[in-house]
């Protein structure tokens, strides 16, 4: 039941009552009770109403988001990663086979040190692959 429909059934049972809202006091002041009631759940009514037409403009306007965000923020993404797989090279330690993670600025200078058996090394560039020549094997 709503609200305008409660109201509507209270100011039956009013009338049911045969409240004189002329001359009585406490007709005047049931049946002015009840207008005020009808309405605030007029009011209600169209609260509700306009709040669930905001809430589908703005699911609308979210996945119209969405979708801008996907085709900006997707090339981007895709630049990250490809600079990802450009910056980062993975060596193994020659001496204790550790798994060394190595950047463009140590690939250019083209030796590094194991932080874990801190053996120096060189690395060789030859054939577009990465590889450890030990230095003291040279």
């Amino acid at each position: 039941m709503t609200i305008s429909e409660k109201v509507a059934y209270l100011k039956g049972l009013a009338e049911g009552l045969n409240l004189d809202t002329e001359k009585s006091k406490e007709g005047k002041l049931i049946s002015v009770m009840i207008g005020i009631l009808e309405e605030v759940g007029l009011s209600i009514e169209d609260l509700e109403e306009n709040a669930l037409a905001l809430g589908e403009e703005i699911d609308v306007l979210s996945d119209d988001l969405a979708d801008v965000e996907s085709v900006v923020f997707e090339d981007e993404e895709d630049d990250e990663d490809e600079e990802d797989e450009d910056d980062y090279f993975e060596v193994e330690c020659p001496n204790c086979e550790e798994p060394l993670i190595i950047d463009d600025e140590a690939l250019a200078a083209g030796e590094i040190q194991c932080p874990n058996c801190e053996t120096r090394f060189s690395l060789d560039l030859s054939d577009d692959t990465v590889e450890a020549e030990d230095e003291e094997d040279q």
